[in-house]
Order: structure tokens, then C-alpha cells, then sequence
């Protein structure tokens, strides 16, 4: 009786006309714009610019595709030096080979050029850019899928995968997706760090180093039920070695970190709070002209006139006196019509008396 399982592609590579299309590429190109896609909203809603992270990416990602492609061909050498063998495939980076353990580290190194030359901390755009490295290591992996490799141990499950070619070495038949397992691993430390980020509101590289641990948990039990040729170390792949260390490190980090510097960055990206807060100065300066331009000044001819169509000619005349007029006239005491009176009876006195 035929068991369920997940068929293989029947090739890796479409060609459209001379143009091969090959799946493995594909993938890591898809994770690479999911990447900075995610990263992006999270660095602008940490009050960074948008497109720094796609700026400095151009210096993350040749970097990392280089160190990944080295860490695979030192630690798988015998495939490309050994007797047999044409040391050119480890060119050949289409066909697959690519260790995450280089990727991130020489990936952090191009990362903390484009940093350094922005004037960026390397952590704060190390806390943006997490889950979507996560993400991206997610979609990478269908890779792996479409060149029917790095699959598990035997298996009867309903979903194993069907492996169909039998070159490499490679015996058909029915496996454990490892591919798959780490696929969905990495989901979910993406929701976990994104969900950890704004809970703890993680800052200073913790959200990064956060990442890296719990990933380096998953790859430790996916690791382990791989069967493709591996170097070994007290009975453990290179690969467990590695994720074990490096969890270590991680956690280390976090609780240093947490200790020194709590928290998360005030400024993370110098100019841009003060690009936003030209922004809204202008805004209310806008405002504030707007309103002054509708509400009359204080003396206003024009609207002064527009009042006095309103009222009767005479009654504006004896019920509203002139002050400024008033200011405007003489205060000599010869002018004044009191004045005149007084000496007017000082006169009538003196004929009288």
C-alpha cells in the first residue's frame, strides 16, 4: 500500500529561453526582500529612516553570502579537494551550500561597514533586521527542497518526503523533511522575537542575540536527525557543536547586555528625530497662519467699516465717543471751554464788587 508523503520536484532549474531559473536561488532571493521588507518597518517605527536597512543591506548580503559559502566548503572540503573532485564546484554556489553559521557572522561584518559608514550602532540595526533574518532563513530552506537535499532519517510518517534522485549518493526513497521542521522552527522564532521585542521592548542587540538562541535550540534537534555526511566530535555533527556554542554566546550576551545597558535606545539613527520634528514644527506653524488670518487684527480698518454699515450713523456717533480722538487734541488749558467759564465769572465778580 502506498504511503502519503511530499512528492520532490522532478528538477531543481526552469529555463525561460537561455535564462536558467533555479529554485534554490530563488528562494534565497525571495528571503532576502522579505527580510529587509520587515526590517524596514521595524527600523522606522524605531525612529530610524526608511531605506537605511536596504542601504546597508547592500553591504550585509554579499558579505554573508560569501561567509556562508565559505563556512560550507572548510567544513565540507573533501567535496570539492578531495581525490576525484573539481575544486571549481566550490563556485558553484547554485547547486547549494550555504552554512548559516558563516552567513551571519561575515553577514555582520558587511552590516557593520554600512553601519559605521551612517553612523549607525551595529546592535540597534541588529534588533531591526532579526526577524526577518529568520524569516528569510524560512523561505531559504525550500531550497534545500528543490535540490532534494539535507533531508532526515528514514521514515514512514505521512509527511515524509520523497526523494527521487540518486546521485551524490543519494538513496530514493522516504525521509524525514528536515527542511520543512526548520522552515517552521524559523517561523516561530520570528513571532517569538517580534512578540519578545515589544513585551520587553529589547534594545542594545538583545532582540538579535535572542534570535540566534533560539534558533540554535531548533537546529540542534533538527541537526541531529540529518544523515547527509557530516564531520563528527564526541559522537555529535559539527553542526550541534556549533549551534551549542554559539547558543551559549547568545545567551551571554543577553544577560551582560541587560545588565549594562537596560533599556532600548533613545536615538537610533542620528537626524532622523530631528527631521520629524522640523516636520511638525512647520505643520503648527501652518496652523498658527491660518488662524491668524482668519480672525481680524486689532484695528482693523476694514473690519472697523464693515461694523459701522451696522449701526445707525447717529447712534454710532453719541453712544460710541472717539478715544482716539480724545488723545489726538489739545490739553492746553486756553483751549478748554471750562477754562472760559472760570473767566467769565471771574470777570461778572469783579465789576460787582
Amino acid at each position: 500500500m502506498d504511503i502519503a508523503y511530499i512528492p520532490s520536484p522532478s528538477r531543481g532549474v526552469l529555463h525561460l529561453g537561455p535564462v536558467p531559473l533555479r529554485g534554490y536561488a530563488f528562494c534565497i532571493i525571495i528571503g532576502v526582500f522579505v527580510a529587509v521588507w520587515l526590517g524596514n518597518k521595524r527600523w522606522i517605527a524605531r525612529g530610524g529612516r526608511a531605506g537605511t536597512v536596504a542601504d546597508i543591506a547592500v553591504w550585509a548580503v554579499p558579505f554573508g553570502l560569501v561567509g556562508g559559502r565559505l563556512y560550507h566548503v572548510i567544513t565540507d572540503y573533501e567535496l570539492y579537494f578531495s581525490e576525484g573532485r573539481d575544486w571549481v564546484d566550490a563556485f558553484k554556489v547554485w547547486e547549494g551550500g550555504l552554512g548559516i553559521w558563516g552567513a551571519i557572522a561575515l553577514g555582520a561584518v558587511g552590516a557593520w561597514i554600512g553601519c559605521r559608514r551612517r553612523g549607525i550602532p551595529l546592535p540597534a540595526y541588529a534588533d531591526a533586521i532579526a526577524p526577518g533574518i529568520a524569516l528569510a532563513q524560512a523561505i531559504g530552506r525550500w531550497g534545500n527542497w528543490f535540490n532534494q537535499e539535507l533531508y532526515g532519517r528514514s521514515t514512514d510518517l505521512p509527511w515524509a518526503l520523497k526523494i527521487t534522485s540518486s546521485t551524490d549518493g543519494r538513496v530514493p526513497g522516504t525521509y524525514h523533511p528536515t527542511f520543512l521542521y526548520e522552515s517552521l522552527w524559523c517561523v516561530g522564532v520570528a513571532v517569538l522575537v517580534i512578540w519578545a521585542d515589544r513585551r520587553f521592548r529589547l534594545g542594545h542587540g538583545r532582540a538579535f542575540a535572542l534570535y540566534v538562541a533560539a534558533y540554535c535550540v531548533g537546529r540542534g534537534w533538527i541537526e541531529y536527525m540529518r544523515v547527509d555526511d557530516a564531520h563528527h566530535i564526541l559522537g555529535l555533527r559539527l553542526n550541534d557543536w556549533t549551534a551549542l556554542v554559539v547558543f551559549l554566546l547568545a545567551v551571554l550576551y543577553m544577560v551582560l547586555s541587560a545588565k549594562k545597558r537596560p533599556g532600548r535606545e533613545a536615538v537610533v539613527e542620528p537626524g532622523a528625530g530631528t527631521d520629524a520634528g522640523t516636520g511638525t514644527a512647520d505643520k503648527a506653524e501652518t496652523a498658527d497662519t491660518d488662524e491668524t488670518a482668519d480672525k481680524p487684527e486689532a484695528g482693523d480698518k476694514s473690519a472697523s467699516a464693515d461694523e459701522a454699515e451696522d449701526l445707525d450713523p447717529g447712534e454710532g456717533e453719541a453712544e460710541v465717543p472717539s478715544e482716539a480722538g480724545s488723545a489726538d487734541e489739545p490739553t492746553d488749558a486756553s483751549t478748554d471751554a471750562p477754562a472760559a467759564d472760570v473767566k467769565d465769572e471771574a470777570g461778572s465778580a469783579a465789576k460787582k464788587s
